[in-house]
C-alpha cells in the first residue's frame, strides 16, 4: 500500500508534456482567427497600420524637433504637412506624364492606323487567322467592355471612395500615435508579464530602427528597379530613358495607376519615333520583366537583408499581405514580420518562429 502512494507521487511530481499536434492546432486556430479578423477588418487596419509606419518612420524627428523646445502639437503639424506636400507631389508628377501622354494620344493613334494592315496580315499569314475571324474578336471586345463599362465605374467609385478615406485616416492616426504615444507605452507595460517589461523598451527602440531599415531597404530596390528599367530602355534607344526608367520606378509607390502611366510614357514615344512596332513591346517586356524581378527576387532579398529577415519570410509575407490586403499588404506585411522577429528575439517561447525568420538562423541552421 505505501509503495503504491509513493509511485503515485512520483508521477505527480514529473513534468507533464504538452501534446505536440495539440500546440500546433492550437497555433493554426490562432493563425486562421487572426487571417479573418485582418480580412474582414481591412478598412480598420490598413489605415491603422500605414498611419503606425508613418509615425515609426518620422518619431526621431519629431522627438529632435520637441528637444529643440517645439510643442509636440506643431512638430506633429509640421511632420505631417511635410508627409502630405511629398505625396501630393508625387500626384502632381503623375497628372503632368498623364497630360503629356494624352496629348500624344492623336500621335499614337495615326500610327496604329499605320501598323493595322501589317498586323492583319501577319496574324493572316502566320496564326491563320482570318480579317472576318479578327473583326468578328475586335467587335466582341467592343461589345465586352460597354457591357462592362457600368459595372467598371462602380468599382471605381467604389475603390475611389475607399482609397480618399484612407489618404485621410493615415496622417489622422499618424498624429494620435506621435502625440499619444506615451499613452500606448503605458498600455503595452500594463498588458505584458513583469518577465518581459524591461525588455519592452528594447522592443519598441528595435521597432522604430526596423521601420527605418524598410524605408531605406524600399528606396535601394526603387534605385535598383531604375537602373535595370533605365539600362533597358537605353538599349532600345529610347529617348530620355534615365529620365523615363527612374520615373517609372519611383512611381510604383503609387498602386496600379502609378506604373501604368509611368510606363505608358516611353511606350508612347517608342510607338511615335520608332517605325517598328517592336520597340514599343519591346518597352512593355523590358518593365514586365523587371517588375516581375523586383516582386520576385530584387525586393524580398535587398528589403529582407535591411530588416534580417530571411528572404523565405519576406516572400511569404508579400505574398499572404498581397492576398488580404492587395498591395497595402504587400507594403505593411513586412515590417509587421519584421517586428515578429524583434519579438522573437526576446522571448524564448518564439524561438521556434525566430529559426524561421531570421536570416541568419535561416540559412546557417
Amino acid at each position: 500500500m505505501l509503495n503504491e502512494v509513493k509511485d503515485k507521487a512520483i508521477k505527480s511530481a514529473q513534468p507533464i508534456h504538452s501534446d505536440p499536434l495539440s500546440s500546433f492546432a492550437k497555433y493554426l486556430q490562432v493563425i486562421f482567427i487572426a487571417l479573418v479578423l485582418l480580412y474582414f477588418g481591412k478598412t480598420l487596419f490598413v489605415p491603422l497600420l500605414f498611419g503606425l509606419l508613418v509615425a515609426l518612420v518620422t518619431y526621431p524627428v519629431c522627438k529632435w524637433l520637441e528637444r529643440q523646445h517645439c510643442r509636440r502639437s506643431l512638430a506633429i503639424t509640421a511632420i505631417i504637412f511635410f508627409v502630405i506636400a511629398l505625396f501630393l507631389i508625387l500626384l502632381l508628377l503623375l497628372g503632368y506624364e498623364l497630360n503629356i501622354f494624352l496629348r500624344d494620344i492623336p500621335q499614337i493613334a495615326d500610327k496604329l492606323k499605320i501598323y493595322a494592315p501589317g498586323i492583319q496580315d501577319w496574324l493572316n499569314s502566320n496564326a491563320g487567322i482570318g480579317s472576318d475571324t479578327q473583326s468578328n474578336w475586335v467587335n466582341k471586345i467592343m461589345t465586352d467592355m460597354q457591357n462592362g463599362l457600368s459595372g467598371s465605374l462602380k468599382l471605381l467609385f467604389n475603390t475611389t471612395i475607399s482609397t480618399l478615406f484612407m489618404l485621410v485616416m493615415i496622417p489622422v492616426y499618424a498624429s494620435l500615435f506621435l502625440y499619444h504615444r506615451s499613452t500606448f507605452v503605458k498600455y503595452l507595460e500594463s498588458i505584458i508579464s513583469e518577465t518581459y517589461k524591461d525588455r519592452l523598451h528594447h522592443i519598441l527602440q528595435q521597432s522604430i530602427l526596423t521601420y527605418f531599415n524598410f524605408v531605406k531597404g524600399t528606396f535601394f530596390v526603387y534605385l535598383i528597379v531604375g537602373a535595370l528599367n533605365s539600362a533597358g530602355l537605353l538599349m532600345l534607344g529610347i529617348q530620355h530613358a534615365i529620365l523615363y526608367g527612374m520615373i517609372t520606378a519611383f512611381m510604383t509607390i503609387i498602386p496600379y495607376i502609378g506604373i501604368i502611366i509611368s510606363a505608358s510614357m516611353p511606350v508612347a514615344i517608342a510607338l511615335i519615333t520608332r517605325d517598328s512596332l517592336w520597340y514599343p513591346a519591346g518597352v512593355i517586356l523590358i518593365f514586365s520583366f523587371v517588375q516581375y524581378l523586383e516582386a520576385n527576387v530584387i525586393f524580398p532579398r535587398v528589403v529582407g537583408m535591411q530588416l534580417n529577415l530571411s528572404t523565405w519570410s519576406t516572400l511569404v509575407a508579400i505574398v499572404a499581405g498581397t492576398i488580404l490586403w492587395g498591395v497595402a499588404g504587400m507594403i505593411l506585411f513586412i515590417p509587421l514580420i519584421a517586428i515578429l522577429k524583434i519579438v522573437s528575439d526576446q522571448v524564448d517561447d518564439l524561438r521556434s518562429i525566430n529559426i524561421l525568420l531570421n536570416r541568419k538562423e535561416g540559412y546557417n541552421g
